[in-house]
């Protein structure tokens, strides 16, 4: 599988690395277009791959090439890259708020993918959730499952508005998870512990939690009862983030950044 990458930013070399790790692609297989040179170095050197400065020099023969670029870079790229592209490459969208038509419209090409990932994929972690235009092939979806799977979990959905929702929740959502472990760190502080004391406790309680409901498969309410004791000091923080509206601004904040996701897509 041949593969290439317009982008050479974080979120591309982490998809690389993935996929170098997994042994889904080898390095003699990659190719990048990175148009700053310092980036370009640093990817030879790390990755072992081909880094070239322009995306026409890494089209030719790939078989999937992914979009690797910054939102606003979007436009001035897809001009590049449409037309050097022939019949059975896929090109591979992971840019944020880039619409399945904006992206069919602007590269002239009808075999694309939409991806939108986050930033736990840098570690193996992620959560992506993807779909496809009807023109991509059944074998490339599962070349494309293969190489998002090498980022942790993947999901594939038929229905592009979920992965507008997507990016709402998952997308967006370790910003709100960084923004609760921080507020946890900064209230242990507030009590009189230590600060590295404080970000142990809150980090290991997250992860541990996160797991905890993820292997026992019980609803998050069940478990969060069964740490509720009456007339305790579970029940009174909880009370306290009910009066302060928590729930219902957690709610609010994914909605708004969805509509956001909307007003920056073009439909």
């Amino acid at each position: 599988m041949r593969i290439s990458f317009v982008g050479g930013g974080k979120m591309g070399e982490a998809i690389v690395s993935g996929m170098l790790e997994a042994g889904v692609a080898d390095s003699g297989d990659v190719r990048i277009a990175e148009p700053i040179e310092a980036r370009r170095d640093y990817l030879r050197d790390k990755l072992g791959v081909e880094v070239r400065p322009a995306a026409v020099d890494v089209l030719d023969g790939a078989d999937l090439v992914v979009l690797a670029v910054q939102p606003k870079d979007l436009p001035a790229v897809m001009p590049d890259v449409g037309p050097g592209l022939a019949d059975g490459q896929v090109v591979v969208s992971i840019v944020a708020g880039a619409v399945m038509d904006t992206l069919l419209e602007g590269l002239g090409h009808d075999a694309v993918v939409r991806v939108m990932p986050n930033t736990p994929a840098q570690v193996g972690a992620g959560m992506t959730v993807w779909t496809a235009s009807p023109a991509v092939p059944e074998a490339r979806i599962e070349t494309t499952r293969r190489m998002l799977s090498t980022l942790g979990e993947e999901l594939y959905v038929a229905d592009e508005r979920l992965v507008d929702m997507a990016t709402a929740l998952s997308a967006s959502g370790p910003a709100y998870v960084f923004l609760f472990i921080e507020a946890l760190i900064d209230a242990g502080v507030y009590l009189g512990m230590p600060r590295d004391m404080a970000r142990k406790l809150a980090l290991q309680t997250v992860a541990g939690s996160t797991r905890l409901v993820d292997e026992t498969g019980h609803h998050p309410a069940q478990l969060k009862d069964m740490v509720t004791s009456p007339g305790g000091t579970t029940i009174e923080a909880l009370r306290t983030f009910e009066s302060g509206r928590f729930r219902a601004t957690v709610i609010d904040a994914v909605k708004a950044a969805y509509e956001k996701s909307q007003a920056l897509g073009t439909r």
